[in-house]
């Protein structure tokens, strides 16, 4: 399943940034160019979200499809040796939240399963929080002090 579609393209930027997919020069995008990309796009950004994601997501925000989008018509725009800065900024951008999201310095926002157990270890597929209270600690440096 890939995150974005020929549509969402169109949607985010309008039928013109299509013009990057036109490989007969007929003016019209070449969809099995555009789906190789997108595919290829998703491919991408699951090797990012894998480190810290149970893939397949249970649904896609909407931030996976801008960055699936970007991701595409950067490959494509290089593809067409039609490659801006604008197409290369935006990519560098997604692959830098991208790389963020797999640190953990940032996360998806995904909406709790009502069927999981809250018990399993995949109920909580993002990160999971530092703990920083608990009790008295049995051994510490003060305590091991000359021994």
């Amino acid at each position: 399943m890939a995150y974005a579609d020929q549509s969402d393209i169109a949607d985010l930027y309008g039928p013109h940034a299509l013009v990057v997919a036109d490989r007969d020069g007929d003016g019209v995008a070449d969809s099995a160019a555009v789906a190789r990309a997108l595919s290829a796009a998703t491919d991408e950004i699951d090797s990012y979200l894998a480190v810290r994601y149970t893939l397949p997501l249970p649904m896609v925000p909407g931030i996976l499809r801008q960055f699936a989008v970007d991701i595409a018509l950067y490959r494509l725009a290089l593809g067409a040796d039609v490659l801006s800065e604008e197409h290369r900024r935006r990519y560098e951008d997604a692959l830098g939240a991208l790389k963020r999201i797999a640190k953990g310095e940032a996360a998806l926002v995904l909406p709790a399963d009502p069927n999981a157990d809250p018990d399993s270890p995949t109920a909580d597929q993002g990160p999971r929080p530092i703990v920083t209270g608990g009790p008295e600690r049995i051994f510490s440096r003060d305590q091991m002090k000359g021994l």
